[in-house]
């Protein structure tokens, strides 16, 4: 039987084999949404990839909101960069950070770990969230 994974980049883990394990076992995804034109996205990338090295329990994926419409939809985003966090399938948080990761490391610190925890009551994190899931060519999962 042939393997239905994709490959995504050398080093970084293929796309299905991350969304099993987000999904079989609560795993946290901490996805950062910007844009290829955005100045401050493009200086905040190197320091949320090293946030990434500090949070070996998540897995994060970068998403350029604008390459990837079919999995950003129509998803206003009004500043950049904007940060969704999930656990499993359920989101908890969607909505804009200060670039710098010294925030984002605060607020991943300070999440429940309690997979029971209340989700996002935002449908428009939830809808995001299982674009993301089912969307199997992702370029840049970090982590």
């Amino acid at each position: 039987m042939a393997d239905q994974c994709k490959g995504v980049r050398e080093g970084r883990p293929r796309v299905c084999e991350m969304k099993q394990e987000i999904t079989k076992v609560q795993e946290w995804l901490v996805v950062c949404l910007c844009a290829d034109w955005c100045g401050t996205c493009k200086q905040y990338r190197q320091p949320f990839e090293a946030l990434a090295a500090q949070f070996p329990q998540m897995r994060f994926v970068w998403l350029d909101v604008e390459d990837r419409e079919d999995v950003a939809g129509d998803l206003d985003i009004e500043t950049f960069p904007s940060i969704l966090v999930a656990q499993g399938e359920r989101a908890r948080f969607l909505g804009p950070v200060l670039p710098q990761t010294g925030v984002l490391a605060r607020m991943l610190q300070s999440l429940p770990t309690d997979a029971a925890a209340k989700p996002s009551q935002e449908q428009e994190a939830q809808e995001l969230l299982q674009r993301l899931l089912r969307a199997d060519d992702l370029q840049d999962v970090l982590r």
